[in-house]
């Protein structure tokens, strides 16, 4: 084998491997019923409240914004998602007839798990000292699928759309104020003792490892064949052709190293877990958006690794 190849082959592994490790550990701990579902849900809800806060804030309060963040990436991203919002929903309301169906397909085809399973993609290819960009990218990319799946959601349910309780909910996300707490602190050069410092450290390397094995722990199987057909067009559709459109896009308009790492880390991981919850609580089609998160997730493994590996391949970092 070439060895250009066989190095570019080590690196999209080793952005991987570790992913499908920790995946296949709940899996393991599901199996062996270490934690009932109950259990499982309280876990999540605290990595999701605690720990992703934490970790943001830790983050940008550790981050070295030396290194100069563009806002045409800010833009590409956030202009990205909302593009493949309209195109594929268009794409949705000719080729189902169902509204239930609807707006679970169109939020599993644009909202990716990007802070789940992106940051740590960054992170296993450039370490996690570098992983900035794509913390920051989170403040603009997180409101836009909120306010998207809201106004998506609310459409095919026939309800109204609300802009306050969207603007509301954005606000006392946990993600979103670990940010701001996080701006806060880097902009007024608030300094931390070192025996704080460590433990949000701790905590904030041990939020995806954690988040990925219950992720794995809670995938479950719900009646798959009898919407196939939904199935395939979101899986494809979000793996494949969401990328597909977008990266080519980033590599014309110059993003590369990091910065197209971060975008392959929004428009190429697996559908968002929280579609599945919104799609429940709005009326849509729940088990249908369970089952995308659960496929994307499985196959991302390796789709993920085949656009890291191509994007490797040609140069894009």
């Amino acid at each position: 084998m070439d060895p250009t190849i066989f190095s570019n082959f080590i690196v999209a592994v080793g952005a991987v491997v570790p992913i499908f490790i920790l995946i296949t550990i709940g899996l393991i701990i599901k199996k062996l019923q270490l934690l009932t579902p109950s259990e499982l849900s309280h876990v999540n809800r605290m990595v999701f409240r605690v720990f992703f806060a934490i970790m943001m804030f830790y983050n940008i309060y550790h981050a070295d914004f030396t290194v100069p963040i563009r806002p045409s990436l800010l833009a590409f991203a956030g202009l990205g998602v909302i593009a493949m919002c309209v195109l594929f929903t268009g794409i949705i309301m000719l080729i189902e007839p169902s509204n239930k169906r609807r707006g679970a397909m169109s939020q599993a085809v644009w909202r990716s798990n990007f802070v789940l399973l992106g940051i740590p993609v960054v992170a296993n290819i450039f370490g996690d000292e570098n992983v900035v960009i794509p913390t920051v990218l989170i403040s603009v990319v997180i409101p836009v699928y909120n306010v998207l799946a809201v106004f998506v959601l609310e459409t095919f349910r026939g309800g109204s759309f609300a802009l306050w309780p969207i603007l509301r909910g954005v606000l006392t996300n946990p993600m979103i104020d670990g940010l701001i707490v996080g701006f806060i602190f880097k902009v007024l050069g608030v300094t931390l003792p070192a025996p704080v410092v460590k433990p949000l450290a701790q905590i904030a390397a041990a939020t995806s490892p954690i988040a990925l094995i219950i992720l794995g722990a809670s995938f479950t199987v719900n009646a798959l064949v009898a919407e196939k057909k939904q199935l395939i067009f979101c899986i494809v559709s979000r793996l494949v052709l969401v990328p597909g459109i977008m990266l080519p896009l980033a590599a014309l308009c110059g993003f590369r190293g990091i910065e197209f790492v971060s975008l392959i880390a929004v428009f190429a991981t697996p559908c968002a877990v929280a579609s599945y919850a919104m799609a429940q609580q709005m009326g849509s089609d729940g088990p249908l958006a369970g089952n995308c998160v659960i496929l994307t997730s499985a196959l991302s493994c390796f789709t993920i690794f085949a656009w890291i590996f191509a994007s490797k391949m040609v140069g894009m970092f």
